[in-house]
């Protein structure tokens, strides 16, 4: 049975467990997949940025009120979040890094910002 490259699609010589026929194949696979994964990353991240940057520019005082449709709008995503607080009252906070916010109902959100940054 002939080995093909992963790569390039070349038939493979050598040991019975090679996968590549050379460096520069092995290299080119190794490095598409780490593109793919790092492209993912970055989209993710652009997002997270976006989202940040619309709170931020929402609550200048670091508390504030508005309206959900305003906060969609300016491009916010609600998919997207860095971590989740969960009040003992049982209301969930949603975190874009220290920028933060807790859907009132259907029509408020309440803009907030955590002072303490410490990652402790």
């Amino acid at each position: 049975m002939e080995r093909v490259c992963l790569d390039c699609g070349e038939i493979v010589k050598g040991r019975s467990d090679k996968k590549f026929c050379d460096d520069q194949c092995r290299s080119n696979y190794n490095n598409r997949l780490k593109s793919e994964d790092s492209s993912y990353m970055r989209q993710v991240n652009q997002v997270l940025k976006k989202n940040r940057d619309i709170l931020q520019k929402l609550n200048p005082g670091g508390k504030t009120k508005i309206n959900r449709d305003r906060l969609l709008k300016q491009g916010f995503d609600l998919t997207y979040h860095t971590h989740i607080y969960q009040t003992q009252k049982g209301g969930t906070y949603y975190f874009c890094y220290e920028y933060g916010y807790i859907l009132l109902n259907d029509h408020e959100v309440l803009l907030v910002k955590r002072e303490d940054n410490s990652l402790g």
